[in-house]
């Protein structure tokens, strides 16, 4: 995904699961084996396991992280494999557009990172829930969310 900040176009790496939620956000000025890397690297201290398998578009600096750091996970490159990561854009651009762009690289990630997190809180998949069976869950998650922002200082 392509970010412009100040008149410059930035790269957005993002990781999605099998469920189409974004697992991590890195933005960088470049889009090269080093950002790969990085990005592998963030992401993977931040998981609980290890992938079974690697997604990605036919980006050539992908291959280069994946033997680096994840040889052993199999790494998939196909044309239409990585429609999940593609649709996880989406929220991004809405809110992005609401907030009349982004005006730095670090508010960007700042934000990202947080709000790929909390959107996945409240966007239950609607498809396969009855209307009833819905709306107790998302009951259930806004009673969640305000008992953890009630414990959370003010910014005033």
């Amino acid at each position: 995904m392509f970010i412009k900040i100040n008149d410059t176009m930035h790269h957005g790496w993002r990781a999605v699961d099998q469920h189409g939620d974004v697992l991590d956000v890195l933005i960088t000025s470049r889009r090269d084996a080093r950002a790969a890397t990085r990005f592998f690297r963030k992401l993977l201290t931040g998981l609980r396991y290890v992938p079974r398998a690697l997604v990605t578009d036919k980006l050539a600096s992908y291959p280069v992280a994946h033997r680096r750091l994840i040889p052993a996970v199999q790494h998939r490159r196909a044309k239409y494999l990585n429609n999940r990561a593609e649709n996880s854009h989406q929220p991004t651009r809405q809110q992005q557009r609401a907030m009349r762009g982004f005006h730095s690289a670090g508010g960007a990630q700042r934000f990202l990172s947080a709000f790929s997190g909390i959107s996945a809180h409240f966007g239950p998949r609607r498809h396969l829930l009855t209307a009833q069976t819905y709306r107790r869950e998302m009951d259930t998650r806004f009673l969640t969310w305000n008992e953890i922002v009630v414990g959370l200082p003010t910014a005033s």
